[in-house]
């Protein structure tokens, strides 16, 4: 029943792009999926390890950057009589390279920030995002500073000399976004029911017993901090190839405060948590904006958060879930005592 409703829920997501004409609405959904992706990266440190990473986006716009600078090349002042030329690379390669430096840093996060935890974890990883918007906003020869980095080349697939494909329509981009966040879904899917994914369950559940039983704590969760945040960085490639300019505002804090939204509210430490909370999150306020004032909006939605958060504080995923089985369990209840009576 549960991989029948999945086929039918992907099938229908691949189907929207044939009968949806609106393309505003297919731009929502193109930005939706990034920012799911992007939820469902900070889930695996939160929801898997239960580490509060406040600094997230800074993963996904060092993907951003990184993915543009690669396609569109750079020239870089090392010396007085010597500047390094990098010349401009094609985008699947800047792509794959953005997701790769994202992970890089994610190692190195890990590796120095994970000697504390709590509170300080958490000053840690939103220091690392701001120095990260400082250098963007600052370092005007590579990154353009406030004046953005414009002009990124979109993403394009070819076969030399055959056939070539720009994705410069919603259609295409709609599903790329789509593919990647499907993969990005099955990779943390596989992680976490790996022998390492119950290594970070059990780190979170009580990392004192999990240590003591063998558990190497810093190894996993550096390891998570790697995958979540190439996937973070992956979201922001796609981002920066689908906009086609990136600036220092990527780095806002509001961004990293949308991603948790989505997976606290979807259900944190679960695989289909970050998917309902981003969907919800992302269309909800487009809907707000057809009848509402700004103003009225924020209140709305603030309404609408603080309204789950109390009546559904596991989050939506969880109290679906509770519903379904209490349902299925007095359903067989009544059943079974329907035959005894016979």
């Amino acid at each position: 029943m549960k991989r029948t409703l999945t086929v039918v829920w992907v099938a229908f997501l691949f189907s929207i792009p044939l009968w949806m004409t609106d393309q505003y609405i297919l731009h929502i959904l193109i930005s939706t999926g990034i920012f799911t992706i992007a939820a469902i990266s900070l889930n695996l440190l939160l929801g898997y390890t239960g580490q509060l990473s406040l600094g997230h986006v800074a993963f996904f716009g060092i993907g951003a950057y990184t993915s543009a600078l690669v396609s569109l090349g750079f020239d870089l002042e090392i010396t007085d009589a010597y500047t390094f030329v990098f010349a401009p690379q094609p985008v699947w390669l800047a792509f794959i390279l953005g997701i790769a430096v994202a992970g890089l840093f994610g190692w190195l996060v890990g590796k120095i920030s994970f000697k504390v935890r709590g509170a300080y974890f958490v000053i840690v990883t939103i220091s690392f995002a701001e120095v990260v918007r400082l250098i963007s906003l600052n370092w005007i020869d590579l990154t353009e500073g406030p004046m953005a980095l414009n002009n990124i080349l979109p993403f394009s697939v070819s076969i030399p000399g055959i056939w070539e494909q720009t994705f410069y329509q919603k259609m295409p981009n709609y599903y790329l976004v789509l593919i990647v966040a499907i993969l990005s879904y099955v990779i943390v899917r596989r992680l976490v029911q790996s022998r390492a994914g119950r290594a970070m369950i059990g780190l979170r559940e009580n990392e004192a017993l999990a240590s003591s039983v063998g558990v190497d704590v810093t190894h996993y969760l550096v390891l998570a901090t790697v995958v979540s945040a190439a996937i973070a960085g992956t979201a922001g490639g796609l981002y920066t190839h689908y906009i086609r300019i990136v600036d220092p505002d990527i780095f806002l804090f509001i961004y990293t405060v949308t991603m948790v939204i989505m997976v606290v509210t979807g259900g944190k430490g679960t695989i289909a948590g970050p998917v309902v909370g981003g969907l919800i999150f992302g269309v909800f306020p487009e809907i707000l904006r057809e009848f509402a004032s700004p103003e009225a909006q924020w209140i709305i939605y603030g309404v609408f958060m603080i309204v789950i958060v109390i009546f559904l504080p596991e989050g939506i995923v969880p109290a679906v879930k509770l519903w379904w089985t209490t349902r299925t369990n007095a359903g067989e209840g009544v059943q079974g005592l329907a035959e005894e009576r016979r």
